[in-house]
């Protein structure tokens, strides 16, 4: 229903008291807003979702934590995260050359370097930065 404490109380009054929508929850009776609609059934039903409401954010939470410390971990132990980076070839500059004089194409330069053709335009922008600083 939700991934915070607020926010599920917020669904379930919505559903519940706004709607009058019935929620039936297969293996937790308690939950089942179709039986007990006195006093006391709805006071039940609120106590147990506040209490897996508080559980659920709990635990979303405790998850974080656990995640936030393995990826410090992780890093500490020199561990990179996402793609490796492909580096352009030794002879890049050459290519790049031969590609602006017309005496090859982008599709030779491509086959030569194993890059993709997004890969070369953005090593082909680092390497025009890089050129022009020094």
């Amino acid at each position: 229903m939700g991934r915070n404490y607020n926010e599920i109380q917020n669904q379930w009054k919505a559903l519940t008291k706004e709607c009058g929508v019935d929620i039936v929850v297969i293996d937790m009776p308690l939950l089942d807003t179709r039986l007990h609609k006195d006093l006391i059934g709805t006071f039940i039903s609120d106590i147990v979702l506040q209490i897996l409401s508080f559980v659920a954010q709990n635990e979303r939470e405790n998850i974080r934590k656990r995640q936030a410390e393995g990826i410090i971990a992780a890093r500490t132990r020199g561990v990179q995260f996402g793609r490796p980076i492909k580096k352009p070839p030794e002879n890049f500059g050459v290519l790049i050359k031969e590609w602006e004089k017309g005496n090859i194409t982008i599709d030779q330069i491509l086959e030569q370097t194993g890059l993709k053709e997004a890969t070369f335009y953005r090593r082909l922008r680092e390497y025009r930065l890089i050129k022009n600083k020094g």
